[in-house]
């Protein structure tokens, strides 16, 4: 084995009757595991899963469980520190971390909601293990927020989080905008505590990449909330020699503006052009990358899952018949947002989520 194979990183989307197999099989090299199911489903899964409360959905909209898994070849060591758990080798680290806003009820009188708190707790305590253990680049957030489109406390959850999100870069000296600012998602759940997992790494910074057809999240104007969005658009980190793209929740925008309300189809051809944006972007920046679309892996979060047969069919038109696709059912940042789509390319991929999954 090569120094590159032996750090390569390798993910997996897999039925969870598949799940304990796969990670029994290289628990030695295992890095993270997120299973996504109902609220049933994930009440009783494998300890060393992490559940969320959004189902995966099969070609025809009906709920299963599905997991993400997260690996290295060669040993990983393990850690916690207070609700933090994680894993991590020489070159990447894996971690995960749950917060449940009820641990915060007598906070709100001093003008932070429960939510706030639980995002700015979250991201401190991230920032704070990583400046512990000496990686400093975050390569991918993932977040996930019940109930994200609800007002509460007279402010709509998402915001309330990206607010919490902001404080908790800010407490620990983050930059809050331009090429430090990692690639992150944050859909919503239909229950359960506040979920963050994340990669980070160490050598050399990842690549921020921003998409020529958009407003950066971070530059948004404060009609969307009181504070931006903390994340860029994509980014490409350097894991072993091997260059790995992250493209973050992308939807149906165009500058800042919500394109094709109401439209399901056209917000899928339209969240498609930023891809093939970024993807073109990404090549710019980083030469060598030479990323395509039939490259991607994808992960798909729809609002309807009667919607699930159109939306792939339409992927599947446009990226080909032969393209890897986990569809979740989550609701996404904006009210008027029916599909939000993120990807990955350049790391090993076993995938195992077929049309009849």
């Amino acid at each position: 084995m090569t120094e590159k194979d032996s750090r390569a990183l390798k993910c997996a989307y897999l039925p969870l009757e598949r799940c304990r197999e796969t990670y029994n099989a290289s628990s030695d090299g295992m890095l993270g595991s997120i299973c996504f199911g109902s609220s049933g489903a994930v009440e009783n899964i494998p300890d060393q899963l992490t559940g969320i409360s959004t189902p995966a959905l099969d070609a025809e909209g009906r709920e299963r469980a599905a997991c993400e898994l997260w690996s290295v070849d060669g040993h990983v060591s393990n850690g916690a520190k207070g609700a933090l758990s994680f894993s991590y080798n020489d070159h990447v680290l894996f971690g995960q971390i749950q917060v449940d806003e009820a641990d915060f009820p007598e906070r709100e009188h001093i003008g932070k909601t429960p939510l706030q708190w639980a995002a700015e707790r979250a991201y401190s305590e991230v920032f704070a293990l990583l400046d512990e253990m000496e990686f400093p680049y975050v390569l991918r957030f993932w977040n996930h927020v019940a109930h994200i489109n609800v007002d509460s406390h007279g402010l709509e959850r998402y915001r309330q989080f990206n607010t919490g999100r902001q404080d908790g870069f800010l407490s620990a000296g983050r930059g809050i905008a331009g090429a430090v600012v990692p690639a992150a998602s944050a859909v919503g759940c239909d229950d359960g505590p506040l979920t963050v997992y994340f990669l980070a790494g160490r050598g050399s910074c990842p690549v921020a990449i921003e998409n020529p057809r958009q407003v950066s999240a971070y530059h948004y104007p404060a009609v969307y909330g009181p504070r931006s969005p903390t994340f860029s658009r994509a980014s490409v980190a350097d894991i072993g020699g091997t260059r790995v793209l992250f493209l973050s929740g992308t939807a149906s925008i165009a500058g800042h503006v919500s394109m094709h309300v109401g439209d399901v189809i056209a917000q899928v051809r339209e969240t498609l052009a930023n891809i093939d944006a970024m993807i073109t972007e990404a090549n710019r920046m980083v030469p060598d990358a030479r990323f395509r679309m039939d490259d991607l892996c994808f992960k798909v979060y729809i609002r309807s899952a009667q919607d699930v047969p159109l939306v792939r069919g339409e992927l599947e038109r446009l990226v080909g018949k032969d393209a890897r696709m986990l569809f979740l059912r989550a609701d996404i940042c904006r009210r008027d947002l029916l599909v939000e789509i993120e990807a990955t390319a350049g790391h090993p991929m076993a995938f195992d989520i077929g049309r009849d999954a």
